[in-house]
Order: structure tokens, then sequence, then C-alpha cells
């Protein structure tokens, strides 16, 4: 009975410590630092032309909201849209997020990019410079994995 008592006033400065058994959600610059790695990785896979690393950086109900097209709806509709792009285009793209917010399993972010695209063959050289909207999704294990992408111009389109 004494245990009991005991462990009866130790619960209450237990679950205030935080050891309540549930595992310590993860503090706004711990999930800022990972989304922001997330985007380095995405961003090398681009300009590296990896669409397998792509591929698994997205959910499978990855949806993209392109400019001047209908949404392309599926990881492998994303797949076979980027890998149509890499067959045609060499790519050097760079981002700017100003915005972030983390709330729970999702987050989203908004910013402006550049994307330049040099043809393989024949053809102009392309740059566009915009805005993007991206929302996140922490997956079961902990990682962020990209689940919606939309962006636009905020220029006409240059050809050089």
């Amino acid at each position: 009975m004494k245990t009991l008592a005991a462990l009866g006033m130790l619960a209450p400065i237990w679950l205030a410590a935080g050891c309540d058994g549930a595992p310590a959600r993860p503090t706004f610059e711990d999930d800022l630092a990972q989304i922001t790695a997330f985007n380095e990785r995405y961003l090398q896979s681009i300009n590296e032309e990896d669409i397998a690393t792509l591929s698994n950086l997205t959910t499978d109900g990855h949806v993209m909201l392109p400019p001047n097209r209908e949404p392309v709806v599926g990881k492998s509709a994303n797949d076979a849209m980027n890998g149509g792009a890499f067959e045609r285009y060499n790519f050097s793209e760079t981002w700017t997020p100003a915005e972030t917010v983390i709330d729970g399993d999702l987050a989203f972010q908004r910013g402006t990019f550049t994307t330049v695209a040099t043809p393989k063959g024949e053809g102009d050289r392309l740059e566009i410079n915009g805005s993007f909207m991206r929302i996140y999704q922490r997956q079961p294990d902990g990682e962020w994995r990209m689940t919606r992408d939309m962006f636009n111009s905020a220029t006409p389109l240059t050809r050089s």
C-alpha cells in the first residue's frame, strides 16, 4: 500500500517532467533543420537528375500543380513527368524559402525559386523565376516527405 501511495505521489511529477512514456515531439528548430536538409537532398536530386531519390522523397499520393497544366497526381505520374524533363534538359535549380509553418505532422513552405533548363539537344536555354508552395508530411519513421507541390512563374519565360 505504501508503494502504491508513493507511485501516486510521483505520477504528477513524471507527467510534468514529460515522463509519460510518449516520445518527445521535435522542436520547431529540429523540424526546420530536417526540412532544410530534405530540401537540400531534393534540389541535389533535381540538379543531378536522380529520379530514384526524387521519387523516394515524395509520398505515394504526391500531387504537383505545375503552371499551365493539369495536376500531376501520384508518385508514378510525377516520376514520369520528371523523367521526361530530364531526357530533354539539364537543370540548375535554387530555392529561397520565405516562410515555413510546422503544425504536428504537416508543414508548408512558401518561397521563390530559379530554374535554368539547358537543352540536351537543339533548343533555347530557359530561365524561370517564380514562387512555390510545398506541403510536407512527417512519416511514421519521423522523416519528412513532400506531399504537395505548387509553383508558378513570376516573370515571362526567357530564352537565351
